[in-house]
């Protein structure tokens, strides 16, 4: 059956993401008829395009997918949750805010990002079972992606970043990433154009403060000098000369030799 197809005016800004979301779910086939994707929405700028563009895309794409809006409430005092559940309803998303009691005893100085994520997917993946639903949508972009390749190449000693697309579980669900392709500055470009509500006044009290931080200053730097560095770091996760890399057992023989 074909969909109505989406009438709604939209910027060059926000067109110009559609493409790159496009491009990334065929590239990694993130969506497959009868889909059930849960958004993880925070109400920072990326979650709420994220929406935004699956919204848009669910209109005129050749596959039957359902969407559902959720944000785990981590019971931050005066957080304005409503303001999210209305931007959904202004889109005809269903809406479903989550709350989980971990901030008991403790206060926003208290916790860090790690814990942060963790509780946060935690309750995602605990939701999507309850639900029924196949697979979880967040936010990261391709800045997110390049950031974390050089936070575990410079502590912790390896090369890895977050995926496009990720099964879990055995594949009874799979974490998407529709905005692997984009750049942050597009993101923001398109949040502004479209008025989107961001929520700014809660952010995280350590953004300004940590490792991903740092790195995210130091590859403003080098882009200043390199102008294709973010890209080059994203696609050199694709081009891998498995020969030129060190492999310990390779090491070990040859000195044997």
């Amino acid at each position: 059956m074909l969909k109505n197809k989406n009438k709604e005016k939209i910027s060059k800004e926000m067109l110009s993401v559609s493409r790159k979301v496009g491009e990334a779910t065929f590239d990694y086939e993130m969506l497959k008829d009868g889909d059930k994707v849960m958004i993880a929405v925070s109400g920072g700028k990326d979650s709420l395009a994220l929406v935004k563009l699956l919204k848009y895309r669910q209109a005129f794409i050749p596959v039957d997918f359902d969407i559902l809006a959720v944000h785990v409430d981590y019971g931050i005092p005066g957080f304005p949750v409503d303001k999210i559940k209305e931007y959904c309803e202004k889109l005809d998303v269903p809406f479903h805010m989550e709350k989980i009691d971990v901030l008991k005893d403790k206060t926003m100085a208290d916790i860090n990002c790690f814990w942060c994520a963790w509780n946060r997917r935690k309750a995602l993946f605990k939701l999507s079972a309850k639900l029924g639903f196949n697979k979880v949508a967040l936010g990261h972009h391709l800045d997110d992606i390049v950031e974390t390749v050089l936070l575990n190449m410079f502590f912790r000693a390896e090369i890895s970043t977050m995926k496009p697309k990720q099964e879990l579980f055995k594949g009874r669900l799979t974490i998407i990433r529709p905005l692997a392709y984009v750049h942050e500055d597009q993101i923001i470009q398109m949040v502004k154009k479209e008025k989107i509500p961001v929520i700014e006044e809660y952010m995280c009290p350590h953004k300004d403060i940590t490792t991903r931080m740092f790195l995210k200053k130091l590859l403003k730097q080098l882009e200043s000098r390199i102008p294709k560095i973010k890209t080059n770091i994203f696609y050199s996760l694709q081009n891998i000369k498995d020969d030129y890399l060190l492999n310990k057992k390779e090491l070990l023989e040859e000195e044997i030799l």
